[in-house]
């Protein structure tokens, strides 16, 4: 019974854009961790493509109606180079609309990096950091590994180890270490900067990528 149940689910589909491989493997990992949940009220279809650009990927989207797209991307620093390069995919994302369809961008940022994301679904991660490479240490204590850059763990068949020692548990842990991480910062005082109606922390770690997904499991009565 509760299999035919299963296949009668109502399938739930979420479009994302996303910077790299690494965040559409994540995705693609927690749509097969939904589906697998015999206790998820649906099914879920996640099409998350690798497209730094908001409005290549909405060009290329056929929508029949009002329709959220969430964009992931990081916030790799706070130099003026990089911060131009946050503003940049911000005005992008408000270039959207000019295309005429019914379509929704929502900004899900991570800073310093998506790592920091993944890092949270096992440890706390709240010190400031240099720059990216930082993680690494992290990296390698949350997952028991030793690579030796942040590009190795970034392989394919690495990264994907790692996804493999992850559940929906460890998902639901994440965004509470994340929500407590902006919690923090509001109350210590950190500046919110606001930008065309996309609102961000400088100051890292900070992100909001968590809420994409705890919508997607509250929606399927995973939380």
């Amino acid at each position: 019974m509760a299999r035919n149940a299963n296949l009668r689910k109502q399938t739930l589909t979420y479009f994302f854009s996303v910077e790299g491989e690494t965040e559409k493997w994540y995705l693609d990992w927690l749509e097969n961790q939904i589906n697998a949940a015999p206790e998820a009220k649906y099914k879920v279809k996640i099409k998350a493509d690798v497209q730094p650009d908001p409005v290549s990927y909405g060009k290329k989207l056929t929508v029949q109606s009002k329709t959220t797209v969430w964009h992931l991307s990081d916030i790799e620093g706070s130099s003026r180079e990089q911060i131009q390069g946050v503003e940049s995919t911000i005005s992008r994302l408000k270039d959207v609309k000019k295309l005429g369809k019914a379509i929704t961008y929502k900004w899900g940022y991570s800073n310093l990096s998506f790592d920091l994301w993944m890092i949270l679904h096992k440890h706390s991660c709240n010190a400031e950091l240099a720059n990216v490479d930082g993680y690494l240490r992290h990296i390698n204590s949350a997952f028991s590994a030793s690579f030796e850059s942040m590009k190795k763990y970034k392989e394919e068949a690495n990264f994907k180890r790692c996804l493999g020692e992850l559940s929906l548990a460890d998902v639901k842990t994440a965004i509470d270490r994340a929500k407590n991480i902006m919690l923090r910062n509001q109350r210590d005082g950190y500046p919110l900067t606001q930008y065309k109606g996309y609102a961000y922390y400088i100051h890292n770690p900070s992100l909001d990528l968590w809420q994409p997904i705890e919508a997607m499991l509250q929606e399927c009565g995973l939380i």
